[in-house]
């Protein structure tokens, strides 16, 4: 189909279908934009869904954390506890017996005491009675030093109060007299 007008510029036919292919070209690139625009957005969305799920799963985990923290210090001491069930049966029942004498209390407070040391053994606490031993300022604490001829200088000659260590800990030195 030509231009058959004779006062119509011969190039003006061809300007236009340049003007509608620049046209169509434009409309195809806005497409294309449209398309990659909307999967960016759907990309978008689904980055905030996993997102806002992980930081829900992260404040679920750190209220679980705590509320396992509170459990475990409100029940730390439960195994101890429980260990030291017959030592208060044993106390129970020399306090039931009435007309006991010295001996039988004595023995029976004894049993008790070893009773509760071995409870506190198996729960990582070790006594520390340094009577013959050099003395160790990580472990004891000198109140006095005497003289003695029968031991060497340095030994510990007399404990006046045992001491504890908790797990290879030092909970409390002993109180010990020291020969010079």
């Amino acid at each position: 189909m030509q231009n058959t007008d004779p006062t119509a510029p011969a190039g003006a036919q061809g300007a236009q279908s340049g003007a509608s292919e620049a046209e169509a070209a434009m409309n195809a690139d806005i497409d294309a934009l449209s398309q990659q625009l909307a999967q960016a957005e759907t990309a978008v969305a689904e980055m905030r869904d996993v997102l806002l799920r992980e930081r829900a799963e992260l404040e679920n985990q750190r209220r679980r954390l705590q509320r396992d923290l509170e459990q475990a210090r409100k029940f730390a001491n439960e195994r101890l506890l429980s260990d030291l069930l017959p030592v208060f049966d044993a106390l129970n029942s020399g306090l039931a017996i009435e007309n006991a004498d010295a001996a039988v209390l004595r023995e029976g407070t004894d049993l008790t005491l070893k009773t509760l040391l071995r409870v506190a053994e198996t729960n990582g606490l070790k006594q520390v009675d340094p009577t013959g031993t050099p003395f160790n300022p990580d472990l004891h604490q000198a109140m006095s030093m005497v003289d003695s001829p029968d031991h060497a200088s340095g030994l510990v000659v007399a404990t006046l109060q045992k001491g504890y260590v908790l797990n290879d800990r030092l909970l409390r030195p002993a109180l010990v007299a020291v020969a010079k």
